[in-house]
């Protein structure tokens, strides 16, 4: 069984890239943490550490905010995709659309650390635990728009489904657009339509191969 972290090394853990789970800290505070099993080494330079499952359990166990209205609270202190329908979005522009790539290009890095082969062509596990969060990053990373306060955008919402999302977009159009840029990121897609409210909507899991 992992032991616990101590303060110091639970600091750490905190501090890490809420995609990518790179750490930061002293050689001594990251070898502590290699040994426990919460991080581990990458052997390419220039040989950055990285939380391992056990490692994002224990960052992921933290207390967080309460989630707004529907939508998944923002990871505090540091990148958090847009799942559309936000109350306070981050700010549009230059730097949202500089960070959005560097989260993509850094969850791409994680599939190729973690994913049989490298392949970088599907999601890999911390996708598999973070549905909701993965799914709008492949979204706003293609140039989608989240849903505003006017609700015209797609939003991502968590189904009781394993390992599935509902993705809502404004027109049929929009969903197809969605579709394709999902199943390009290693996604499945189908179109539905909820029986009561004929709403149109996207499931959309993770592929495995």
């Amino acid at each position: 069984m992992t032991r616990q972290p101590t303060v110091a090394q639970r600091r750490v853990i905190e501090a890490a890239d809420p995609v990518t789970g790179r750490l930061r800290g002293t050689p001594a505070q990251l070898d502590s943490l290699v040994k426990r099993g919460l991080a581990f080494r990458h052997p390419r330079p220039p040989h950055d550490h990285f939380l391992t499952p056990a490692g994002h359990r224990i960052r992921e166990a933290e207390p967080e905010a309460q989630p707004v209205a529907g939508a998944p609270a923002p990871a505090q202190g540091g990148f958090a995709a847009r799942v559309g329908g936000e109350e306070e979005a981050p700010a549009s522009g230059a730097a949202r659309l500089r960070e959005v790539h560097s989260a993509w290009q850094g969850l791409l890095e994680l599939r190729r650390m973690t994913n049989p082969g490298a392949a970088t062509d599907r999601p890999c596990g911390w996708e598999r635990a973070h549905l909701v969060r993965a799914a709008a990053l492949a979204l706003e990373a293609a140039g989608h728009r989240p849903a505003g306060p006017d609700g015209d955008g797609y939003r991502v919402r968590a189904t009781p489904q394993p390992e599935a999302v509902a993705v809502y977009a404004p027109d049929e159009a929009a969903l197809r657009a969605c579709t394709a840029t999902l199943e390009r990121a290693g996604w499945q897609a189908g179109a539905y339509t909820e029986p009561r409210t004929r709403v149109r909507y996207l499931l959309a899991s993770p592929r495995r191969a």
